[in-house]
């Protein structure tokens, strides 16, 4: 067994094993899962793609401006979880045009999705420099840690809403301890909205976001030898305004066991029994600012859509 199917092995005997099962979201993005979320980013119901990518077509120049980088000195642009790259593109491009010396580089757990974006890039964007990390977010930071060149984190999609508000909070301290003073984080944030706003992103009518959800269990088939019944599972997502908080679950559809040979384990459902698949936390100023009360970090400027959907915070390390 690779150590990254043990790792994956442990992480689902883990989630499954809780009285309130969990399956860890960064197992969405196998070639399939990249390829459905693409889909996805494309959905009418999903703005959230359409306000960032809005704000990185129509705000470049203030963007750029807000790193407060010099032309003459090269640093390090870092994306955590690039994807496709699409948002991005405006960026590399404007900088290369205005004659500024940095490094691209994607980190991103799918090594296929790295593999593309370098392709394509390589086609678009030939004079950019462009350095995939394939791996953990921490693992690929502390490896460019030591090289004393300014660094400009960019944590786009609304990735950070994946994250307790807790595990988020000790998530940029993490990053701040991982950069040096006047380094830059762009961080894309969803704001709170409407319920009518929110949940048909996580529940369109083509049934793309069920797919997304349903290949988690597929990939379990295929990479850990699970025997789950696709059929016995229903995409379940919910979001509650108050909270300003959005939930994805796979339901149990009736009394079932699954067998899982990479665990070596049996794992028993109740009907109406969920999985917690994913957390889409939704953000206000006031929000933000309590994640960075423990962090290194200032905001320095906020950049939103025409519709207030959506807001990139550009964050100054102390």
């Amino acid at each position: 067994m690779s150590k990254m199917i043990e790792e994956f092995a442990n992480n689902v005997d883990a989630g499954l094993s809780q009285s309130e099962k969990t399956l860890p979201s960064k197992y969405f993005y196998d070639e399939k899962g990249d390829a459905l979320f693409i889909e996805i980013m494309a959905m009418p119901e999903y703005y959230l793609t359409r306000c960032e990518m809005e704000i990185f077509s129509t705000q470049t120049r203030a963007l750029i401006e807000s790193f407060q980088a010099d032309k003459n000195v090269y640093f390090e642009l870092i994306e955590l979880g690039a994807g496709d790259g699409s948002k991005t593109r405006k960026l590399l491009e404007a900088l290369s045009q205005e004659g500024y010396q940095f490094d691209y580089m994607p980190v991103d757990i799918s090594k296929n999705a790295l593999d593309q974006l370098e392709q394509s890039l390589q086609q678009s964007l030939p004079q950019v420099s462009v350095l995939p990390k394939h791996g953990d977010y921490f693992d690929m930071l502390g490896s460019v840690k030591d090289s004393h060149h300014p660094k400009i984190v960019l944590f786009l999609g609304s990735n950070i809403g994946n994250m307790t508000d807790a595990i988020a909070s000790e998530f940029l301290y993490q990053l701040g301890a991982n950069l040096s003073k006047n380094d830059k984080l762009l961080l894309g944030t969803d704001l709170i909205k409407s319920a009518d706003i929110v949940l048909p992103a996580y529940n369109d009518e083509s049934g793309i976001t069920h797919a997304f959800n349903m290949n988690l269990l597929h990939r379990m088939n295929v990479e850990l030898g699970a025997t789950f019944d696709l059929n016995g599972f229903e995409h379940a997502p919910e979001y509650c305004e108050q909270e300003g908080i959005a939930k994805s679950f796979l339901l149990s559809n009736c009394v079932q066991s699954v067998e899982i040979e990479a665990t070596g384990k049996t794992y028993h459902f109740e009907v109406g029994e969920k999985i917690h698949t994913e957390t889409s936390r939704k953000y206000s100023d006031e929000i933000i600012s309590d994640l960075l009360l423990k962090t290194d970090f200032l905001v320095a400027a906020k950049f939103t859509d025409k519709n207030n959907y959506y807001a990139d915070y550009l964050l100054h390390r102390n």
